[in-house]
């Protein structure tokens, strides 16, 4: 196909994307004006990746079956426009044919690009790249008023750009998002490098994020793991384009078990740019091991298009709506376990002090580490550039995943463990994600989340309170 050919297709390609966009927006807004002025709005979808308690309401949700689509990728200028509801598994579809690839793509394969933006999203390249929201140029909102805004860095709406994020739909819902885009290779070489003090991890830690090196060699992803307090793991990636054989953790092989080895030295592996954007969701980062995924016999018979995090959430919800798991505890003359499925951040200099206490208080392992900073210099009027997460700029943080259940006690106060992790995050200056159960005072929510700035936004921008407010819809119900 000649140049003009292949312009031809591509401009064609992107008129039709945008034409099916709109469809897709009208079906938004009919189904918008269909909710009764005395219901909550709210999106109609089957899967979610939350794990605390969804609000209930019986009125229709928003009907956004047209905005699951990649709109158009601008392989010249390195961008892409995605309608808000695009799972990162189709964006990544779409932009790896082109030696491309979203700036940070969360591990989990059904996450939608709005999701992430609203919600927050981590991965391994935050150490340089910083949060999903952070390679967003501008986005189409439909807010709580019913109305479709462009929002940008810097004009009428750059309020509600810098408010988006952390507001979980509460300020509206993304309907178009446009994006920067990175060049990738093809294979990705890996280094697991074991630590035996998690001191030394941290120090080892917070030098990498400065130098972006290791021993010499360039690192381009940068997370870990915890086993236990002698030993973890820093897991340091770098994309190469040299041919070779790769692994894959797909099959038999489980990737978190592959990180772990009892040599001084590093032990290297690679992976395709694919595989290695998608090594968590295959067994959901360790969690398949609860239902049995993990135990060889099982594995085999386990069908391969079911060994992903999506249908992990399914068993998952089926035992939160008929409490399987509580059930079987008590058949065996247990009390009912506590939930803890948490993400958090505190600052590079505290995450050992973090680790310690967690290790010694909450029985769960292994836990994951994943660095972040900022990626711009600049705070806004406020202080911080991201008001309803304010994180400082120009500071290395450090975010601690654990997700598991630990025993409870009989007569003993709901979400103890969550409670004393919320105390804990705080007082080492840190922050905790909101898409599980969440336990604080709506005066500290107010302090941590944004306070008067979320309240002028939700007065702008919702100002019927068609949408549920943040602490309504984040924080656990009494």
């Amino acid at each position: 196909m000649s140049l003009l050919g292949k312009a031809g297709h591509a401009s064609a390609a992107h008129e039709s994307g945008f034409a099916a966009h709109r469809a897709g927006v009208e079906r938004l807004l009919a189904s918008y004006r269909a909710i009764p002025a005395n219901a909550n709005v709210r999106l109609a979808k089957k899967t979610s990746n939350l794990f605390r308690a969804r609000a209930q309401n019986t009125a229709p949700g928003l009907d956004v079956s047209g905005l699951a689509k990649v709109i158009a990728v601008d392989a010249e200028a390195k961008t892409a426009d995605v309608a808000g509801m695009t799972t990162y598994e189709d964006l990544v579809a779409a932009t790896l044919p082109y030696g491309l690839a979203p700036l940070v793509v969360p591990q989990l394969k059904t996450i939608t690009l709005g999701g992430a933006v609203t919600g927050l999203g981590i991965e391994s390249t935050s150490f340089r790249s910083g949060l999903p929201h952070e390679s967003v140029l501008e986005m189409d909102v439909l807010t709580g008023a019913g109305e479709i805004i462009t929002a940008t860095p810097d004009g009428e709406h750059a309020d509600l750009f810098h408010g988006f994020p952390n507001s979980y739909g509460t300020l509206g819902y993304s309907v178009r998002l446009k994006i920067e885009l990175e060049t990738v290779q093809p294979y990705v070489a890996l280094r697991h490098v074991r630590f035996h003090d998690l001191r030394e991890l941290e120090s080892t830690l917070a030098r990498i994020v400065t130098d972006k090196t290791y021993d010499g060699e360039r690192v381009d992803y940068l997370d870990g793991v915890v086993f236990t307090a002698d030993e973890s793991y820093l897991t340091l990636g770098r994309q190469t384009d040299e041919p070779g054989p790769v692994s894959d953790y797909t099959g038999m092989d489980i990737y978190y078990r592959s990180i772990q080895h009892d040599s001084e030295r590093p032990k290297r592996d690679r992976l395709s740019i694919h595989d290695y954007l998608w090594r968590w969701d295959t067994d959901w980062f360790w969690c398949s091991r609860a239902f049995g995924t993990q135990n060889p016999k099982i594995r085999r018979l386990w069908p391969k298009r079911y060994r992903r995090s999506s249908f992990y959430w399914k068993l998952i919800a089926l035992d939160h709506k008929y409490n399987i798991g509580d059930k079987l505890e008590a058949r065996q003359g247990n009390p009912p376990r506590e939930r803890v499925v948490q993400d958090i951040e505190v600052p590079v200099e505290r995450t050992a002090d973090f680790v310690e206490w967690f290790l010694r208080e909450i029985p769960i392992e292994p836990i994951w580490l994943c660095p972040l900073r900022l990626r711009g210099n600049d705070a806004s009027a406020t202080g911080r550039p991201w008001p309803l997460y304010p994180l400082q700029p120009n500071r290395t943080y450090v975010n601690v995943g654990f997700w598991s259940a630990v025993p409870t006690v009989a007569g003993q106060q709901e979400g103890k463990a969550n409670r004393a992790i919320e105390q804990t995050v705080t007082e080492f200056d840190g922050h905790k994600s909101l898409y599980s159960d969440s336990y604080y005072g709506k005066d500290e929510f107010a302090a941590l989340y944004g306070g008067e700035t979320y309240t002028e936004l939700k007065k702008r921008y919702d100002p019927d309170q068609r949408l549920l407010d943040l602490y309504s819809k984040a924080v656990q119900r009494k």
